[in-house]
């Protein structure tokens, strides 16, 4: 399948890299197929990636791996609400969190409560609401990445 999108420009995307959401994302339930992406500079699993739709290829999140920001997040989750997907097993599981970049990077945050679960195998995925005061809607990471850069240097 090839789109033109607004980010990557014109992209090829295999069947077998298309991640489908049976009810959708949460804010967009008509939107249920997307690739993730990396932009060539962002080729380790650590960083910044893209959920690109499919149906909608202006529409593109930017979304990280939570262990990066928060190395102990591990929210807990009704078995009900990952029925979508179908029994997961850790080593089949990609745990995702969107990131919100306003025009202050320094702003920059991410979403703990509302993390995106992908089964790698079936790549079926789902957007589950986390019930835990514990894990912020807004969570700052801009000093986290920061300090994280540094470290890698």
């Amino acid at each position: 399948m090839k789109i033109e999108t607004r980010i990557f420009g014109e992209i090829e995307i295999d069947d077998d890299k298309i991640i489908r959401f049976a009810n959708g994302i949460i804010g967009f339930p008509e939107l249920k197929e997307f690739s993730l992406m990396h932009d060539s500079e962002n080729t380790g699993g650590g960083g910044i990636r893209w959920m690109q739709s499919l149906q909608e290829p202006a529409f593109a999140m930017p979304v990280l791996d939570p262990l990066v920001i928060m190395p102990d997040y591990n929210p807990q989750v009704e078995d009900e609400l990952l029925k979508p997907i179908g029994s997961l097993e850790p080593d089949h599981m990609l745990v995702l969190v969107t990131l919100s970049v306003p025009s202050d990077i320094r702003k920059m945050s991410v979403n703990l409560r509302a993390p995106i679960v992908v089964h790698t195998e079936s790549r079926k995925a789902c957007q589950v609401i986390v019930d835990d005061e514990k894990y912020p809607v807004k969570y700052p990471i801009y000093e986290l990445l920061q300090a994280a850069k540094k470290a890698g240097e």
